[in-house]
């Protein structure tokens, strides 16, 4: 069973470029064992409720909004917002707070994010748990904007695609850009109905159940709207900043292969869907587990992909 969403005991934020200043919280025990949150999108944020899958006596959970995101400042900016500038910023998070090694949680983006970091930085992880595996390849991400995830979300994705030209649905890259131009469009109620149609399409396929709140959070949330759909989009155009394939390649995974490493993946994910689970385990080796969630789509708050993500946990804790 999860467990109840905590308080955290410290807050601040963090001046990692000239031009960004990112916000961090941490929760639990100050004396606990360290894990580090990755939250998704890019452009995704972090709260309370992410502190469910940690049993608050156990760990200490180092949750913070990346470059853009969330509380950190300036939001939406996509300047000196790259991959790599936020792996360096995890690791400047954790020499702020003078932590050795630690735990590495994170879920769609956020494993993209977690490989990377765990890829850069091998001796500073102590094992990986992820969720919704996400490798920013075109083929991923054209899955969830252009061939797949329509086929279960007809109406859905019939709203979503019809802000861009018939002819510029071609591939993720097109499809990208035309949103892209949306974004910055100098008519703001043109670039903010864009922004509300991409953040509410990846709302409303998230999870096998529609979750109303979430799906109406790109309608209220305006500033979450904005800088999660400008941010995505940046990311996605630019291919993760990484050549195609990068984090599954074996010069790569050879880096962490003594990690031990937890996927926790949906079965019904159309977002991250389990293809690229079972790949990296195929190409991981004995250190992974992978336990895929049968009643389990995207989102980490559905009832049974929680309750394994906390299950997860409170195995790690004898690490």
């Amino acid at each position: 069973m999860p467990y109840d969403p905590v308080k955290p005991y410290h807050e601040d934020y963090i001046k990692v470029s000239d031009l960004h200043t990112l916000y961090y919280m941490q929760c639990g025990n100050p004396e606990g064992k360290p894990v580090v949150f990755l939250h998704g999108g890019p452009g995704g944020s972090v709260g309370e409720s992410d502190t469910v899958f940690f049993n608050p006596d156990i760990y200490r959970v180092i949750l913070f909004t990346q470059r853009g995101a969330g509380k950190s400042k300036p939001i939406g900016e996509r300047r000196e917002n790259t991959t790599w500038d936020l792996v360096d910023d995890i690791e400047k998070i954790r020499k702020l707070l003078k932590i050795e090694t630690w735990l590495v949680f994170g879920g769609s983006w956020g494993s993209t994010l977690a490989l990377a970091y765990a890829q850069t930085h091998p001796e500073q992880v102590t094992g990986l748990i992820l969720r919704g595996i996400y490798t920013i390849r075109d083929e991923e991400s054209e899955f969830l904007w252009l061939t797949g995830a329509k086929n279960f979300y007809p109406d859905e994705w019939k709203a979503f695609a019809s802000l861009v030209p018939e002819h510029r649905r071609t591939s993720m890259t097109e499809f990208a850009k035309a949103y892209k131009e949306l974004f910055d469009n100098p008519d703001d109620s043109i670039s903010l109905n864009a922004a509300k149609a991409w953040s509410r399409y990846e709302s409303q396929v998230s999870r096998l159940v529609p979750d109303p709140k979430s799906i109406a959070q790109a309608d209220h949330d305006l500033d979450w709207a904005r800088s999660f759909a400008l941010i995505e989009c940046h990311y996605a155009l630019n291919h993760g900043f990484m050549p195609h394939g990068h984090l599954l390649s074996e010069a790569q995974i050879a880096k962490i292969r003594h990690i031990p490493c937890v996927i926790v993946q949906g079965r019904y994910d159309v977002v991250c869907p389990p293809y690229t689970a079972y790949e990296l385990r195929d190409v991981y080796g004995d250190k992974l587990t992978l336990h895929v969630v049968s009643e389990g789509g995207h989102s980490p708050k559905e009832p049974a992909m929680c309750a394994q993500l906390t299950k997860v946990m409170d195995e790690f804790k004898g690490l």
